[in-house]
């Protein structure tokens, strides 16, 4: 007997999703409830950096970046991973539902490209936690901070730069319309892309200003 099918609304049409759920909650709903979640996660790690002494701003903002994308690392993209058949949930299952509306963006998602399944695998098993390890080393002033950050952060940008690339090599017709594609697939990962840079830039700044240039010595004249 062959599995109840509903009509998808992504790209490719004959996309098979069997047994395919429609989207429960609503767009506003579900970016609202993101966005005030990503707001009390980033006002409440600026308040804990506040107890730290001889924290700076721009280090506290740092905290509150990678407390947030460690947390979408590990909570939304790890959902994704480990739950290869979100689109047949039944009940309002938010994290389900997230996966259900960016797909609109990208339908490699729901199709469970094999590229788009091992990148965000990566990102949420190994990235994730590195970017909390990395706001403790903020807070703590600990010496490798520069470098994990660094590290990281090119993870990210590699992550972001395969992402891109294989969707450019296979056709680059993901998105059910231009505004899926521009609100979600572009806008909203392009905070992978500039922020990552620009702490690539600021660490490797640090890092060159603190390691001694070697002097050469001068030969005696007599």
């Amino acid at each position: 007997m062959e599995s109840h099918r509903h009509y998808h609304p992504y790209v490719p049409k004959d996309l098979n999703l069997p047994d395919y759920v429609p989207v429960l909650l609503s767009q506003s709903t579900i970016l609202s409830v993101y966005g005030i979640s990503s707001l009390l996660v980033v006002s409440f790690i600026w308040i804990l950096s506040g107890r730290f002494p001889k924290i700076s701003k721009t280090e506290r903002s740092l905290m509150c970046w990678w407390v947030f994308t460690g947390l979408t690392h590990m909570v939304l993209e790890g959902y994704f991973v480990f739950s290869p058949e979100f689109y047949k949930e039944k009940t309002p299952c938010y994290l389900a539902e997230v996966w259900k509306e960016y797909s609109k963006g990208d339908s490699r998602y729901a199709a469970r490209d094999a590229g788009v399944v091992a990148v965000e695998g990566i990102t949420a098993v190994l990235e994730g936690p590195a970017c909390l390890i990395a706001a403790y080393a903020i807070a703590t002033r600990k010496s490798y901070s520069d470098i994990l950050q660094v590290a990281i952060s090119l993870g990210q940008l590699y992550g972001t730069a395969v992402y891109f690339v294989t969707s450019l090599l296979e056709g680059d017709n993901f998105a059910t319309s231009q505004y899926y594609y521009y609100a979600y697939y572009v806008f909203a990962n392009s905070f992978w892309v500039f922020v990552p840079t620009l702490i690539v830039v600021r660490c490797w700044k640090k890092i060159c200003a603190a390691m001694p240039v070697p002097q050469k010595k001068k030969n005696k004249t007599r």
